[in-house]
């Protein structure tokens, strides 16, 4: 059996670690927490995994506050997520509290509440209006899931129908 110093297997332990997170971060942009997770799955110890971590913030391949904004911008558009929504998923995500709020300033509520009326006018057109109290109840639900306040969901629902109603009246 050979014998291999400490510090080798440490610096060979880093580059593994290191190596890891780039091909975690080729398929997408992570969190720092979500790369410190996967190390702590793989067995790394927290002081390799601390030294790959802060080598890639240093050269700028982690960046929790862009990725919260590529975040929030990517699934208001594609998802239709509402502020709270998108909160409670960056902090899945191992986001810092000052990180989400700074990247949620954006989102001001006559944006919110259009991307709302947006959400509701496409599923509004597919459905048939022989009860409104069916209707607003699954409209309601459905911007309630995607993280809108009740009553921002309640006001975008009653505006649509009224507006539906009459739109198919003429």
């Amino acid at each position: 059996m050979t014998f291999c110093p400490p510090q080798l297997t440490s610096d060979k332990r880093e580059a593994q670690a290191h190596e890891l997170c780039l091909r975690l971060l080729t398929a997408r942009s992570r969190t720092r927490s979500e790369l410190a997770d996967h190390l702590a799955k793989r067995g790394y110890p927290d002081d390799v995994a601390e030294t790959a971590l802060s080598r890639l913030v240093a050269v700028g391949l982690i960046d929790d506050a862009d990725f919260a904004e590529q975040w929030v911008r990517s699934r208001r558009a594609r998802a239709g997520k509402g502020k709270r929504a998108l909160a409670a998923e960056l902090r899945t995500k191992g986001v810092d509290a000052d990180v989400i709020a700074t990247a949620l300033d954006g989102i001001d509520a006559a944006a919110e509440r259009e991307r709302a009326e947006q959400l509701v006018e496409q599923k509004l057109r597919r459905e048939m209006l022989a009860d409104d109290a069916k209707v607003m109840r699954r409209l309601v639900g459905m911007l309630a899931r995607r993280g809108y306040s009740q009553s921002m969901a309640v006001a975008v629902v009653s505006d649509a129908l009224a507006a539906e109603r009459e739109r198919r009246r003429v």
